[in-house]
């Protein structure tokens, strides 16, 4: 979706064949193995056109004769799983590509490492970091295609969307002012965990009962996550003993903050102004972000960002987790000002965790504040965490 893949994978590549073009396209359904030649490494670019090349290609790779590496796909959409036969585990590994984060465009000086904090490496960092430029990133987005534009132009993504409303959505049998209504929808409930029927009647979803009305609004949802509009974020499976109902139910964020601030026709100036908002899209910007680095982590598993959220009302808005066990909560806050009360629920949760005898690590690995503007990356020793502006986080 717009992110670099093609660009990425073509820096590794000897070759490519573009299978979302209508030559390469014709010549590729009635023999998928047309897509495959070329030297190698191999780029296979908008593979999912084609369903029966991944087939072709595990296939391919089973042979002693084919190397590791030799061919790479991209695709912008998840094909009809039903054309596809074989899971291509063992065989072919996904990876997930992200618009880019603040320090791959540069607001960010990266020199408060996400993987220091969790070895315990810390320098304070003066920043005096302000709201203005994080307005214009979260409406400028990620996009490699914008970064050398000097100031937000809402046209980009405006195309953006009318591409996939009229056309992608119609392509999976689904109303493109429908799902406009549902995405509309997510990005006014951005971050809440909203109920399937929520985001019905919100999105103005009718069929011919309650349980029709929810399937639709779900196969919706579901559409705009195989295009890689939405991204859900799931609770963390807390190692906790304890009365309170964990909460679990997905969080949708949008795959970049941009998005959400197109769909609800925000300016820079308008988040400015808006105070809450910039907060909600604050929030989605730093769940991006710490999402791109939390999966470069050693040890990461694929999905290692979650939220914590209980019955109690205690709320966390990040948590890292790691395969050996290390964790790490995260509040995320526009400003200095809302730092105490982050730090008190940041603070609930390790007792809440530390109160279960058989957990493995009952204290996190750092605690942290992630804000907006601030003057300086810190750690917070009678509070024990850190308050970190995100303009100063990297991988």
């Amino acid at each position: 979706m717009w992110c670099g893949k093609t660009w990425t994978s073509l820096s590794f590549a000897e070759s490519v064949t573009r299978t979302g073009l209508s030559g390469p396209q014709a010549a590729a359904k009635p023999d998928p193995a047309t897509a495959l030649i070329g030297t190698r490494p191999h780029v296979i670019d908008e593979w999912q056109d084609v369903p029966a090349i991944w087939d072709e290609v595990r296939s391919t790779v089973d042979s002693p004769r084919t190397p590791p590496g030799s061919f790479i796909l991209t695709g912008s959409a998840e094909p009809n799983k039903a054309k596809v036969h074989h899971s291509g585990a063992g065989r072919i590994a996904k990876l997930r590509m992200s618009t880019m984060s603040l320090q791959e465009t540069g607001t960010s000086s990266g020199l408060v490492s996400l993987a220091g904090l969790f070895e315990g490496k810390f320098e304070p960092q003066l920043v005096q970091q302000h709201l203005d430029p994080l307005a214009e990133s979260i409406c400028k987005g990620g996009w490699p295609a914008l970064i050398d534009r000097e100031s937000f132009e809402p046209e980009y993504l405006d195309s953006y969307f009318a591409a996939l409303f009229d056309v992608s959505i119609p392509r999976k049998g689904l109303p493109g002012t429908e799902s406009r209504n549902v995405a509309l929808s997510l990005a006014r409930n951005l971050g809440a965990a909203a109920k399937l029927s929520t985001i019905a009647a919100d999105a103005r979803i009718t069929a011919s009962s309650t349980r029709a009305t929810i399937e639709r609004t779900a196969a919706h949802i579901q559409a705009l996550e195989s295009l890689y509009l939405i991204e859900p974020i799931t609770g963390w499976d807390a190692p906790i003993r304890s009365k309170s109902r964990l909460r679990t139910k997905p969080k949708r964020y949008f795959a970049d903050p941009s998005l959400a601030a197109s769909l609800l026709q925000i300016t820079p100036q308008r988040l400015l102004d808006n105070g809450q908002l910039f907060g909600l899209l604050f929030e989605s910007l730093a769940i991006h972000d710490l999402g791109i680095y939390a999966r470069a982590l050693p040890g990461a598993s694929a999905e290692p960002l979650h939220y914590y959220r209980d019955s109690d009302g205690l709320e966390v808005d990040a948590v890292i987790g790691l395969r050996d066990g290390r964790w790490a909560p995260i509040a995320i806050k526009l400003g200095e000002n809302k730092v105490p009360e982050a730090l008190a629920s940041l603070s609930r949760l390790r007792r809440k965790v530390a109160a279960n005898p058989a957990a493995r690590n009952s204290r996190p690995a750092f605690s942290a504040v992630v804000v907006g503007a601030g003057e300086y990356a810190r750690y917070d020793a009678q509070a024990d965490a850190y308050i970190l502006p995100l303009t100063a986080l990297g991988a």
